[in-house]
């Protein structure tokens, strides 16, 4: 899980967008991740594992909307329906455990600040 959530923020603190290919084994990974382990998750692992879900499904959204090839376009609106279904099973989950949308909104903001000072403490 470690690997997979730090290397969902090296890529949104890329300047430059990934590649379909690259874009596509990270997808597989996390789902083949989640699939494997989801059951097993504890709590931190659900957040990360929401916030992993979340991010994917939206830059999916966006990709199949922009991309001009038709093939990649349909890939990318199943990343996005199947990351939804995870990102609906972490919340309900996280539901479950108390958080209400406000403080799972709260946390998806501390979890993206707390990675930027980290890559800043690190390029310092």
């Amino acid at each position: 899980m470690e690997e997979l959530y730090n290397q969902i923020h090296i890529y949104l603190n890329q300047e430059e967008e990934i590649t379909f290919k690259e874009f596509d084994r990270y997808y597989k990974d996390a789902v083949a991740y989640f699939n494997e382990h989801a059951d097993e998750f504890d709590e931190d692992h659900i957040w990360k594992g929401l916030f992993i879900s979340e991010n994917v499904m939206s830059n999916a959204e966006g990709r199949a909307k922009e991309t001009k090839n038709a093939k990649e376009g349909k890939k990318y609106e199943k990343m996005n329906q199947r990351l939804t279904l995870w990102a609906q099973n972490f919340a309900a989950r996280l539901a479950r455990l108390g958080y209400d949308q406000d403080q799972m909104n709260e946390r998806f903001e501390k979890m993206f600040e707390d990675y930027e000072k980290l890559v800043k403490k690190d390029s310092e």
